[in-house]
């Protein structure tokens, strides 16, 4: 009896052990995070999220957004500092710099070889591809076209502005016809990085011996044709600005509420803030892009152009992530170049301009097609893509002291260049 009775149970056990095997294995997910630097694409980019996680119930995509008023590259020094930094990082080209020792090689993936002319040479270290190209993004002077044609009283045409004076002469007209003329958007990543950096980069040496000869001293910023020329055009945006009697009070989101209402007919911004001009425009206008010019002579070509480049760069993190969270990483990355659904979100539903030959999608918002347009008839300035992590930060606090009168001419000039010197230590 004994003996059956451990049969009975042995046979127990080999059917319940066979029928353990035989049902599915659980599939395991494959966390993987983005840390977003770009606040104002928080939702959208939550939304990509989901679908690709829909897509690929392997994986499990979160989006970490960086805090209003705090940067991505604090937040992931921060982050590094814990020991848990997030899979994949967009960050700004030069802020990239800091953690290329930390990530993956990139070089054998597919979209090295799709990416546009000079998209991934900030993110190369002895012929190593270490970072991934986001997006391409350009600035200059966003207009609202309904504002415009009523202060040309006509069609306005974009192509009149090609000198300090003809800018001048718009914003005349706009004043004349009841509205502002401009929104000088007081924030230092925008005065710094942006408005600054355009005098940089059409100097005729050269961004490096530009910056050496501010370092040794054999550059005289006050005698500098260039950087006298941005002074007045700077002072141009000054005295014009819809909030000149208190320059530092307004917010990034004013800029585009005035724009979209209609309450300026110009403001120094980039294609990133579509979506906050969009929601302040209940009548559809159209928009575009004027360049900012730097002098007088119509026939200079940097008076024509805007700043485009790719201005972030998505990295993984090889210190702490696992191989399968690195594979992972590389799949979605392949997705948002490869994969149809991948890309309509990244241009449709982001709204970026991607820096990749083979999609040939173009983002239906207005400020992309006016930059594309620039980009098809080669009407682009190098954007400032290695700027030091602090310099929109301590150059912007500078010029936010010479807009709202604190300090003159002369020492702003003396603080730009003491800002550099200090770069070489």
């Amino acid at each position: 009896m004994r003996k059956q009775l451990k049969v009975a149970i042995s046979l127990v056990c080999l059917m319940m052990f066979i029928g353990c095997s035989a049902s599915p294995v659980s599939q395991q997910t494959t966390k993987i995070t983005l840390l977003n630097s770009k606040s104002e694409i928080k939702t959208q980019l939550e939304e990509l999220a989901k679908q690709y996680n829909q897509e690929h119930p392997e994986a499990s995509l979160e989006i970490i957004t960086a805090p209003e008023g705090t940067s991505a590259y604090q937040k992931l020094m921060s982050m590094y500092g814990s020991g848990s930094p997030a899979t994949m990082s967009m960050l700004d080209p030069g802020d990239t710099q800091t953690f290329l020792d930390k990530a993956v090689d990139l070089s054998k993936e597919k979209w090295v070889a799709d990416t546009i002319e000079h998209g991934l040479d900030t993110v190369k270290k002895n012929d190593t591809v270490l970072g991934f190209p986001f997006a391409v993004e350009g600035y200059g002077l966003i207009y609202n076209k309904k504002v415009l044609d009523k202060a040309a009283g006509g069609t306005f045409d974009a192509s009149s502005v090609n000198s300090r004076s003809s800018l001048n002469s718009l914003m005349a007209k706009i004043q004349k016809s009841g509205v502002a003329p401009v929104m000088l958007s007081p924030m230092d990543w925008s005065l710094g990085s942006h408005l600054l950096a355009l005098a940089y980069s059409v100097q005729p040496g050269g961004v490096p011996e530009f910056v050496k000869g501010m370092q040794n001293n054999s550059i005289d910023l006050s005698q500098n044709n260039i950087m006298s020329g941005w002074v007045q055009t700077l002072d141009l945006l000054k005295d014009n600005n819809i909030n000149k009697h208190a320059p530092l009070d307004s917010t990034y989101e004013d800029g585009s509420k005035a724009l979209g209402e209609g309450k300026v007919g110009l403001w120094f911004m980039g294609n990133w803030a579509w979506n906050g001009i969009k929601s302040n425009d209940t009548a559809n206008e159209e928009y575009g892009f004027l360049p900012l010019p730097l002098n007088d002579n119509t026939d200079d070509p940097i008076n024509s152009k805007i700043t485009v480049g790719v201005t972030k760069y998505i990295f993984i993190d090889s210190t702490t992530t696992t191989p399968q969270q690195q594979e992972e990483a590389k799949k979605f990355l392949n997705w948002l170049v490869y994969e149809k659904s991948g890309q309509e979100l990244l241009v449709n539903k982001v709204n970026v301009i991607p820096a990749f030959k083979n999609i040939d999608l173009v983002p239906s918002d207005p400020l992309s097609k006016s930059i594309k347009s620039y980009m098809s008839s080669g009407k682009t300035l190098p954007f400032m893509a290695t700027l030091p992590p602090d310099h929109g930060g301590i150059t912007g606090a500078s010029i936010q002291s010479y807009i709202s009168g604190k300090i003159d001419k002369a020492e702003l000039l003396r603080q730009i260049r003491i800002y550099w010197k200090a770069q070489q230590g």
